[in-house]
């Protein structure tokens, strides 16, 4: 377990104890008190620690919990298998999902209030393993989604270039990188900025990851072959100034991408790749034609998140050192009149780090 005194939740540590050894029957149930005890004290402790994922592991003989903190998994506690199970039901019955089966991969929502008060959206996915039911909750923190773009770290030159994409009345701007690298918060904090009475944001998401009044929004329904490009379509029609699309993940998407920023749109819209040149590259692959892409693409950013320093216990050291040195002549930078090192704190759970910061890779369109 890490860092379990340095935060100060609704259920002290000891009484979290005191709920396993009841919650230890052989009779544990998902309904039991003790069990809703302890998912409550889960999502609050996650909460808490600035969690964006949280893991529910089933093993042989044990059950294993685990926070996503700055993009690191930490061990939390581990847990008898069937109070890991019981509390797999209790989460399901809140996500409603189907609590009879478990042979099959199942996905739910909660809807939920975070100790500050705001409205916190948990995304739970469930797979069956050969110990029964693995889940694993992603929260949404309206916070985290809606930032403006200094918190971002999108500053200086690159900022500039961003503003310079996303102003124009039509055209595509794509964001890449894998996934958990920010690329819906940029594009969240990006559509607010540019969120007006005047202009009509309209959005078609997999799922809807925060619901915000100043946009229209939109989630696809594979079940009835409403799709992204069903979506971007339709939206076609409905007077758009600005369209977001979640992914573009295949040829109907893009070319129905592509149709809408000739016919003076702007759209966003995420793809996985590693950098912004591969962007191109992908689309080539789609089959969308290179004097299209020439015509309608505006500019392309990667991005990735890097853990910050943790400021409480952060070491400074003496850039006179030979190692950094070395490392700023090899990337041809000016040596900083400060350095610091990662420490160690209850705050930062003992790493030296505590939150992230975007860096980019901004590719604009020699054409715009």
């Amino acid at each position: 377990m890490f860092g379990a005194g340095s935060a100060k939740t609704g259920v002290q540590m000891a009484d979290f104890e005191q709920l396993l050894e009841v919650g230890g029957l052989k009779n544990a149930d998902a309904q039991d008190q003790h069990i809703v005890n302890i998912v409550d004290w889960l999502l609050q402790y996650a909460f808490e620690q600035r969690a964006s994922d949280i893991h529910l592991e089933p093993r042989r003989d044990k059950g294993k919990v685990r926070f996503r903190i700055d993009g690191i998994l930490h061990l939390v506690y581990e847990l008898p298998d069937n109070v890991m199970t019981a509390m797999v039901s209790r989460l399901k019955i809140l996500g409603r999902m189907d609590l009879a089966e478990k042979r099959r991969p199942q996905d739910g929502r909660i809807k939920t209030v975070a100790p500050n008060g705001n409205e916190v959206e948990l995304r739970l996915s469930t797979m069956p393993t050969a110990f029964g039911e693995k889940l694993v909750m992603r929260i949404f923190d309206p916070e985290v989604l809606l930032r403006n773009f200094t918190q971002l770290g999108l500053v200086d030159q690159d900022y500039i270039h961003w503003r310079a994409m996303t102003l124009r009345s039509h055209g595509i701007v794509l964001v890449t990188g894998p996934t958990g690298s920010g690329k819906t918060t940029t594009l969240y904090s990006t559509l607010k900025s540019l969120a007006e009475e005047t202009v009509n944001v309209s959005t078609i998401d997999d799922p809807i990851e925060m619901v915000v009044d100043a946009f229209n929004q939109s989630q696809i329904q594979p079940a009835i072959d409403f799709n992204f490009a069903a979506g971007i379509r339709t939206l076609m029609r409905q007077d758009p100034d600005i369209i977001m699309v979640g992914e573009i993940r295949d040829r109907e998407t893009a070319e129905m991408a592509v149709q809408a920023a000739l016919t003076g749109h702007l759209v966003l819209s995420t793809l996985h790749t590693n950098d912004a040149p591969t962007a191109i590259s992908r689309l080539l692959d789609l089959g969308i034609p290179a004097h299209l892409l020439k015509a309608t693409v505006n500019g392309i950013m990667a991005q990735r998140l890097l853990r910050t320093l943790c400021v409480s216990c952060r070491v400074e050291v003496a850039p006179e050192q030979q190692a950094w040195q070395e490392l700023v002549q090899s990337h041809q930078l000016p040596m900083p009149s400060k350095i610091y090192q990662p420490g160690g704190c209850l705050e930062c759970r003992n790493t030296g780090y505590s939150g992230r910061q975007g860096v980019y890779e901004i590719m604009p369109s020699a054409s715009h």
